[in-house]
């Protein structure tokens, strides 16, 4: 299935976040073009007490009950910026949490972006990603994919549901039992085991 914006608009985000696997998330700066392919995903909604929309609509987490398809970009723990696809319809708070990536193209941008030269931690946990991307501040929160500087491509090659495990999400302290970790089996970029 081709991963349109057309197609995480009616979605959960649970239903999201694994289709976003293997998709390529593709940035153009004025440095080049960064591309790089989706290994790990973690879903949050608005009746998940470890969603930043559990607590309802607020200046921070607007764009999380945009219409799927925008961006919601965050600032954690003082010294992180994280990149979430926001899904579902308007008025409901969904949104896919990128959480590692396989880097493919404009590596050393990626690399100057993160102050290091090894291509495994270049964007293999949410902070990282981010910052390999290059965003250093909330200012992509709230635009539209495809219509701003970062681009969802479908993916180079289909992963199948055989392909993907779950397990609890990561650095969070409420729900983290559930499974709602999305991640492609035996890929390097990913950023637990």
């Amino acid at each position: 299935m081709k991963p349109e914006i057309e197609d995480i608009v009616g979605l959960s985000s649970l239903e999201a976040a694994p289709l976003l696997l293997g998709c390529i998330i593709r940035r153009q700066t004025p440095k080049g073009i960064i591309k790089l392919k989706i290994v790990e995903t973690e879903a949050y909604h608005q009746d998940d007490p470890a969603s930043h929309s559990f607590r309802g609509l607020t200046p921070r987490t607007a764009p999380m009950f945009q219409a799927g398809g925008h961006m919601y970009v965050y600032f954690t723990y003082g010294m992180h910026y994280c990149l979430n696809i926001v899904t579902g319809p308007a008025g409901r708070g969904e949104g896919v949490l990128l959480r590692a990536a396989e880097p493919r193209e404009g590596i050393d941008i990626m690399k100057a972006n993160r102050g290091i030269d090894d291509i495994k931690n270049l964007a293999n946990g949410p902070g990282k990603l981010a910052q390999a991307l290059g965003i250093f501040d909330t200012s992509l929160s709230g635009k539209i994919l495809n219509k701003s500087s970062i681009f969802l491509e479908e993916p180079t090659q289909q992963v199948g549901a055989s392909d993907i495990s779950t397990g609890p999400r990561v650095g969070i302290r409420h729900a983290a039992e559930q499974p709602w970790r999305f991640y492609i089996k035996g890929n390097p970029f990913v950023s637990k085991k």
